[in-house]
């Protein structure tokens, strides 16, 4: 095993998103709104699913979880990010660089997870309705839930550790706006191009499963709508996948072109855009999707306010 020296214990420097432009200020603050939305949309969404007894399923279970990732997961990046922006400090300390990559890392694996056992839900709701309360239990759902905590926390936990026990060496600069893993091995010292392969391999599988078991899912969904006779089932049935299907296409996607790209076809600039879009865009946009498309959680969410207006 490597051994941590005083030399690897140094502070990193992040580069950042910014510069000190107009154009850069008016970005800066486009994405501290998106953050905003994002915490406050996620965070509503958990709130209401907690206060509504028609939301207390399997299903919106599930759902309040990916909203808890979705909160945690910006909320690991953005601060940090706005403070060294505004503080025009560009340091990290080294422990805060191995908690945030262990954050960042778990919250990712965890959401690919879930997002797949997500679909089996949606399959089960689809394809055996009667026995949805019965195959969708209470207890069922908090398994799922564990299973993907706890998959993304061992997976994230042995890559940091891994990565963090090399030596580091050069500038110490992470071309990056966070302690992402691609920046981070960059400033690795010495030949690591086998662990490189065991990541590559591990990054394959850890989306191409969930990715296979989505599809499987949905496989036996479409099967199932066009079995439908009546064009009404089928609509419903639509919508109920709908929202479930745009966001696993938005996060699977932005998954393979981060982390399934060889390292030869990578640059700063495509790591940075990659990253805004599913630590940023993608947590914004999946409670606003949910909220949007899902009859229930928009009757929740009406109900709060007509609340609040009458009282």
């Amino acid at each position: 095993m490597w051994r941590w020296n005083q030399t690897s214990l140094e502070d990193f420097i992040l580069q950042g998103l910014f510069d000190e432009s107009f154009n850069y200020l008016c970005l800066f603050f486009l994405i501290m709104l998106v953050f905003l939305t994002a915490v406050s949309s996620n965070s509503l969404t958990i709130l209401l699913i907690c206060a509504d007894p028609r939301l207390h399923t399997s299903m919106y279970f599930l759902l309040s979880q990916l909203s808890l990732m979705d909160l945690m997961h910006v909320s690991t990046t953005i601060p940090k990010m706005a403070t060294n922006y505004l503080s025009g400090k560009k340091t990290i300390l080294f422990v805060g660089c191995a908690i945030q990559h262990f954050m960042y890392l778990s919250l990712g694996g965890a959401e690919c997870v879930l997002l797949a056992l997500m679909s089996y839900d949606r399959y089960v709701a689809i394809c055996h309705p009667l026995r949805y309360t019965v195959l969708m239990s209470r207890r069922v759902g908090v398994m799922m839930a564990v299973i993907s905590w706890l998959s993304g926390s061992v997976n994230s936990l042995i890559h940091t550790s891994i990565l963090m026990s090399f030596p580091f060496c050069g500038s110490r600069i992470i071309h990056h706006f966070y302690c992402e893993f691609p920046a981070v091995l960059k400033l690795v010292c010495g030949n690591i191009t086998l662990y490189e392969t065991t990541v590559y391999i591990c990054s394959v599988v850890l989306l191409l499963l969930p990715i296979i078991l989505v599809s499987t899912s949905y496989g036996f969904i479409l099967h199932s709508i066009m079995q439908m006779r009546s064009a009404g089932s089928k609509r419903n049935a639509f919508a109920t996948c709908s929202s479930h299907l745009i966001v696993v296409s938005l996060w699977y996607g932005a998954g393979m072109f981060s982390y399934m790209r060889p390292r030869s076809q990578r640059t700063p600039l495509q790591d940075k855009v990659g990253s805004v879009f599913y630590s940023i865009i993608t947590p914004t946009l999946n409670p606003l999707i949910y909220t949007l498309r899902n009859k229930d959680v928009a009757k929740a969410l009406k109900k709060v306010l007509r609340r609040d207006i009458f009282t």
